[in-house]
């Protein structure tokens, strides 16, 4: 990195975070810090929305999902747009009317303390968890492709956030997640844009696209019903809808960025925009990553994109052999730059696309053999390098100055969304645990305060939970499965507080309380893909509660 990427990516940085905690400093009161004096407009909402779920996983590891198995992923928000238009309708409504400060506030109105208590700390583990990633999932791919050091880059993210959370609560987030929004977008359609520009002359941008349908990654919609495909159009729209139903109609890290609104119109407004927004958005990041694929046919790529793994068999008595795979890649690279020229400039041939995807079987065997010899050199080191694809890109190709505006777009990403994370998790704590269970009546100021240490300390533990995490299979599949863990459940918990008064209390905490221990096991035993776990949770609490109910009335009334 030169000085001027330097420079503007700690201005970027240190202009957020100032003018964040410049623009929201003394909040007097409660209503003030959790729901930012009730007082955004619509397009604050659908922008902090949108920024709260864009964190910097998306834009590291969307275009590395997309490089490696293609556009598919998008179906994974096809049940977005119909998620916002329930909560719009049942949802919002009432939150307003009962004016709740969380989510689970309503819960306890509906049943009891402890069924509010045990929604709102299924949120706390399965938020502060994703904190942590959100933290972590940028360092350490920064720390493994500049050097680095992984646990002082967590440590660097964490206290920024923490210091403009802290002092303006939610009209900080909200604040700052504008201009981090607007840096992330400027910065991907200029990254689009070179992408396109450095193919070669004669490739233009439709070219390019004919070139990635040959190798399969222009292939979007799956009608199958094989359960086993983890992404189809099915799998979207149901299992998507229920995800999204949960996420921003019952996790407070959504929630209390649209009760921050005006006006139950302005909150309708925001999740509409959002939900018109977010597909397009995620079908653009996905396509950067296919352009940045159809690049790597024309330009030389390294054989594993994670630079601690090179250096790892680069190191070991196993360089030889790895040697040889690459020289071996150099001559496939060779054999795609040819195949992708012809087949660009010529019209749809299948000898062609034959021969393309005869090539890219070559070179995914290839890769899979080094990344063998990468595991025998050392089985510490992460071998799958899809959310280092783009991060690469960025730093090779990219001239002076963009270096650094794209650096500052992944960490504006990171920051926004560990800020709504972290100010939902000390809303909840204070207002659903602390000042619920523990204290008696205290004043607005004393519940100010004791909101700004919560968020002081869960950003403590988010930036523990990064320092001790592991890079999984792909990181925006990770935040994605600890989602869908919990939420089908808890969204199974508000479905039968609004719809079905027959169910009590009781039931409604022992089915959850069963639910969430039955869906671990499934998760853990790989029972269906884990966008279905949101379904099947949901689908089960609300059983097992009707069942207990209907038996526990029958035994009342023998």
């Amino acid at each position: 990195m030169q000085q001027l990427d330097w420079i503007i990516l700690i201005g970027t940085l240190l202009f957020i975070v100032s003018y964040g905690a410049y623009k929201t400093r003394g909040s007097k009161n409660v209503d003030d810090y959790i729901k930012g004096g009730s007082e955004a407009k619509w397009w604050t909402i659908g922008l902090s929305v949108m920024a709260t779920q864009a964190s910097a996983i998306t834009f590291l590891s969307t275009p590395g999902q997309a490089f490696h198995s293609g556009m598919g992923f998008v179906q994974f928000y096809f049940g977005l747009p119909i998620a916002m238009v329930v909560i719009c309708l049942v949802f919002i409504p009432i939150y307003h009317r009962l004016k709740v400060y969380t989510a689970y506030e309503y819960l306890e109105t509906r049943f009891d303390l402890k069924t509010r208590s045990l929604a709102a700390i299924l949120f706390l583990i399965q938020r502060g968890l994703a904190a942590g990633i959100t933290i972590f999932a940028p360092a350490i791919i920064l720390s493994a492709v500049l050097g680095w050091d992984l646990i002082t880059l967590n440590i660097i993210i964490g206290v920024l956030v923490i210091i403009y959370t802290v002092s303006g609560g939610t009209k900080a987030v909200s604040v700052t997640q504008k201009q981090q929004m607007a840096v992330i977008f400027g910065g991907m359609f200029v990254a689009f844009y070179l992408i396109v520009s450095y193919l070669p002359e004669d490739i233009s941008f439709v070219e390019a696209l004919k070139i990635a349908g040959a190798s399969g990654k222009m292939d979007i919609l799956d009608f199958s019903f094989n359960f086993e495909n983890r992404y189809t159009v099915w799998s979207g729209i149901i299992g998507g809808s229920f995800l999204a139903l949960s996420y921003f109609g019952t996790d407070q890290s959504q929630v209390q960025r649209y009760l921050s609104g005006k006006s139950v119109k302005e909150m309708q407004l925001g999740l509409v925009f959002n939900g018109l927004l977010k597909v397009p958005m995620q079908f653009f990041i996905l396509l950067v990553g296919v352009m940045v694929f159809v690049f790597y046919q024309f330009n030389a790529s390294p054989l594993n994109f994670n630079p601690a793994a090179n250096n790892a068999v680069k190191s070991s008595v196993y360089a030889d052999e790895y040697k040889k795979l690459e020289d071996k890649q150099l001559e496939i690279e060779k054999q795609k730059y040819i195949a992708s020229l012809k087949y660009g400039n010529e019209l749809m041939n299948a000898e062609l696309i034959e021969n393309i995807q005869q090539i890219n079987s070559l070179d995914l065997e290839n890769r899979a053999e080094a990344k063998e010899l990468i595991k025998k050199a050392d089985a510490s080191v992460e071998t799958n390098d899809k959310d280092y694809v783009f991060i690469h890109f960025i730093l090779h190709n990219l001239p002076r100055g963009l270096i650094g505006l794209l650096l500052a777009v992944i960490l504006s990403a990171a920051m926004s969304s560990t800020a709504s994370e972290l100010n939902a998790l000390a809303s909840t704590t204070a207002i659903d645990l602390y000042k619920r269970n523990v204290t008696s009546e205290k004043t607005d100021d004393h519940y100010v305060k004791v909101s700004k240490w919560f968020t002081l300390i869960w950003g403590l533990i988010a930036i523990s939970v990064a320092c001790v995490a592991n890079l999984f299979d792909n990181l925006i599949q990770l935040v994605n499965i600890i989602g869908s863990i919990f939420y089908g459940n808890v969204l199974g918990i508000f479905l039968l507080a609004f719809f079905i008064k027959y169910v009590k209390s009781n039931a409604v905490f022992t089915a959850a309380i069963i639910t969430q221990i039955i869906v671990i096991i499934g998760w853990w035993y790989d029972w269906m893909p884990y966008l279905w776990l949101n379904l099947f949770g949901c689908a089960l609490v609300m059983s097992i509660a009707i069942l207990i109910q209907t038996l526990t009335t029958k035994k009342e009334i023998i």
